[in-house]
């Protein structure tokens, strides 16, 4: 009874601070019609002063003030990207509560919001640069797996929206969505300015990046801006000899880079249009790999090793194009945005082991009388179109009507060679094992709707409405002992997903709301085995129902802000990643759940000095068993790379030395719970359990100084050297029974220099 009291009194405690400061913050305020300079990220940001901006977001495809979405989103600031180094999935996943990776690739990461994960092909997280959607919403390219990892120097913030998004994201956002928003041309000033970076890491090679951006207004009525990067990762992981594999040092170093243009004509203050382009290359060699004991998964040999017999390598390449503009009708703002994308990914895969294995060509005792490797080529190439109007801004009712279309095409070619070890000779003595692919095509219809009804001040009502049809078909074929049979497939499907949330504000920064929401995935057409069971040439959609609670607010001051959310997901038909006769297929199982807690809190306690803590409780677990031969899954096991537990923490202090002069540090902690790999049939039958990836915490330090335009920073990602491991792949694939597990990149100490005109 006495905790329940204390409960209670620090609630009305907290509740009594932030409703006397939401009186007093309604005039620093501003609309959520600030400029673009006026809303970069300062809730996850270091800065010299207490921010007097609201941070503004487009999470409703509506410019609002944070703490006014009736919905969990978080943002992280350009600035914030830069400070910290984070210019990949992996390094800004610790300013993101509950946002989760599993990864082994530059490139090739499945991004998992509240558990929504299951391992299948189809994505579960949408990814958006601006008003684009990038990727594939279908299954048959890959696309969870192959979400675009866009380089965020000059991005003007990372808005990561979790829960289903349907109503107006549209298919494949069913955990959530994550969007790029770019820094868009200024045309009040010119500005240039650049980095420069050199890094070592732990038992590999040097790094080397830069990055250097040019804004330049044409006249007061256009400007164009322009940035490019280049950043050289070195490698760490060797292949040492296990299996009669290769010797060769630093096998997994990568290059990315690219850059992105953009074109702003602003002939009034009614119209707007916007032309940019995004260009993105991410080549790598052998993957962040490392060979593993699959009972625990250590790392074997001592070091960082992977057995290399055909050298791999994945080449990706991004090219997205898009026009958008804006009308102001008086009524109404009319928004159009077009877009053409392309994502396409060569690799070569070493498959020497597991199909050695089974010819006779491999044995761990004497190696391989032959390499196998695996060539693919993944293109998908999608065109939209979405047309909106939305109200201005009202006391009293808001609304949003728009229509979209999606085309896309896509492709898997694959050939499996046979070599004489250690060349590209192809082998004799084995007929060609395949070679063919599938192509494919998706094509979607939507309207949607959303409309916010004001019932006062204090009380106000989200609605929202979608309806959508999907056609899809694919074909398969090829030669080779392996080949499928020559097949052609094709669905249809319609759906409705609804977004509902009342939102209750007890004063201008405090608000309390709830969201109930409808998430969809399309099935599709299915790759078919050869000799495979009837019934499987295509897959159902899947779908999930999303009940949320939330609070948000922060003080007068803006010294302290906090952002919790409560959520229950019932999942059902859940799609999943199946092996039949050696080929992976999607396929449909029971229901699934996921529950949790997320938090975001920030606090400000005297000038210059920002701490922000964030974290997930997310308790995801199959409600019924899967097919245990094909898939694995079991009633009551985890769903894949979920830590139950995830948290962060960021402290950074700058302050003011004068004359322009003005340091600061940081730090960052990551800690991540243990989490359940992949299903596994196999290892299911063996151990009677899944495999366990073991919990690790990461330490980031930073320190820099700037002078006027220029600026030192210094910097050292896991510190500590921790070996997290990220994921779980090539069971089967690598000598005496290990597996492969991805790992985050061992301690890296870098400087960087700056200059700014």
């Amino acid at each position: 009874m006495k905790k329940t009291v204390l409960a209670c009194s620090i609630s009305g405690a907290l509740a009594a601070l932030f409703l006397a400061g939401g009186a007093s913050a309604q005039s620093m305020a501003p609309s959520p019609d600030s400029t673009a300079a006026e809303q970069s990220g300062a809730a996850s940001r270091a800065q010299d002063t207490v921010p007097t901006e609201d941070v503004v977001v487009t999470a409703q495809k509506r410019r609002q003030v944070l703490i006014d979405v009736p919905q969990s989103v978080s943002v992280v600031g350009g600035e914030a990207l830069e400070r910290q180094q984070a210019f990949s999935f992996q390094d800004y996943a610790k300013l993101v509560a509950g946002l989760q990776l599993a990864q082994s690739n530059p490139g090739e990461a499945r991004i998992v919001l509240r558990g929504i994960n299951t391992g299948g092909v189809a994505a579960t997280v949408a990814t958006y640069v601006d008003e684009t959607p990038f990727g594939s919403s279908s299954g048959q390219v890959n696309a969870a797996i192959l979400a675009g990892e866009f380089d965020t120097f000059d991005v003007e913030r990372v808005e990561v929206l979790r829960g289903p998004q349907g109503t107006l994201y549209g298919a494949s956002s069913l955990g959530g969505v994550l969007k790029f928003v770019t820094t868009p041309p200024h045309l009040d000033a010119v500005e240039a300015r650049g980095r420069a970076s050199v890094e070592t890491v732990e038992g590999g090679d040097l790094s080397y990046m830069g990055s250097a951006v040019v804004n330049v207004p044409l006249s007061d009525k256009m400007a164009v801006r322009a940035s490019g990067f280049y950043r050289d990762y070195g490698g760490y992981v060797d292949s040492i000899g296990t299996g009669g594999s290769d010797v060769q040092k630093n096998i997994n170093d990568s290059k990315s880079y690219g850059g992105r243009v953009s074109a702003l004509f602003k002939p009034s203050e009614s119209f707007q249009i916007r032309l940019t382009a995004i260009l993105q290359n991410l080549n790598t060699d052998a993957g962040n790999l490392v060979e593993s004991d699959p009972a625990t998964l250590r790392t074997l040999y001592g070091r960082q090793s992977q057995s290399q017999y055909v050298p791999e390598y994945t080449d990706i390449a991004y090219r997205l194009y898009n026009g958008a503009f804006d009308v102001d009708l008086g009524f109404a703002t009319l928004t159009s945005s077009t877009s053409y994308s392309t994502l396409k990914q060569s690799l070569r895969d070493d498959l020497t082991v597991s199909y050695g294995s089974q010819l006779g060509l491999y044995d761990d005792a004497t190696g391989p009388l032959a390499d196998i490797g695996l060539v693919q080529q993944t293109n998908t190439e999608r065109f939209t179109q979405e047309v909106r109007l939305s109200s201005p801004a009202s006391d009293t009712f808001e609304w949003l009507v728009g229509g979209y279309y999606n085309h896309e095409k896509g492709e898997i070619l694959q050939r499996i060679d046979v070599y004489e070890p250690g060349t590209f000779t192809i082998f004799d003595g084995v007929p060609q094992l395949f070679d063919g692919g599938t192509r494919s095509r998706y094509e979607e219809f939507a309207g949607f709707a959303n409309g916010t009804i004001h019932f006062g001040p204090r009380f106000d009502l989200t609605l929202g409405g979608r309806y959508s049809h999907n056609d899809q078909d694919a074909d398969q074929g090829g030669t080779g002992q392996l080949a499928p049979p020559a097949l052609e497939s094709a669905s249809k499907e319609d759906v409705f997903t609804w977004s509902v949330a009342p939102k209750f504000k007890l004063g201008q920064s405090v608000a309390l709301y709830a969201r109930a929401a409808k998430g969809f995935r399309p099935g599709g057409p299915n790759i078919v085995p050869p000799n495979a069971p009837t019934g499987i040439s295509t897959y159902d959609s899947d779908s999930l129902i999303s009940y949320e609670i939330g609070f948000k607010a922060e003080t007068a001051d803006r010294s302290f802000s906090i952002d919790v959310a409560a959520f229950h997901i019932d999942w059902k038909d859940i799609q999943l990643f199946a092996q039949v006769e050696d080929f992976g297929i999607n396929a449909n199982g029971g229901k699934a759940k996921s529950e949790g807690v997320e938090f975001t809190a920030i606090l400000r306690p005297t000038r210059g000095f920002v701490v922000s803590l964030n974290g997930a409780y997310t308790d995801a677990k199959l409600r019924e068993d899967t097919d245990l031969a094909i898939v694995g899954g079991r009633k009551g096991d985890q769903l894949p790379y979920t830590p139950k537990v995830a948290v962060s923490a960021n402290a950074d202090y700058d302050w003011d030395m004068g004359n322009g002069t003005k340091p600061y540090v940081g730090a960052s902690l990551r800690f991540l719970g243990d989490q359940s790999g992949p299903y596994s049939p196999a290892f299911v039958a063996a151990t009677g359990r899944q495999f366990r990836i073991p919990s690790y915490a990461v330490v980031d330090l930073r320190a820099g100084i700037e002078f006027d335009r220029f600026s030192i920073e210094a910097y050292a990602k896991n510190l500590t050297n921790s070996e997290g491991k990220t994921s779980v792949v090539g069971e089967g694939n690598y000598p005496f029974g290990a597996v492969g597990t991805g790992v985050i990149r061992p301690r890296s100490v870098g400087v960087t220099l700056g200059a700014g005109f």
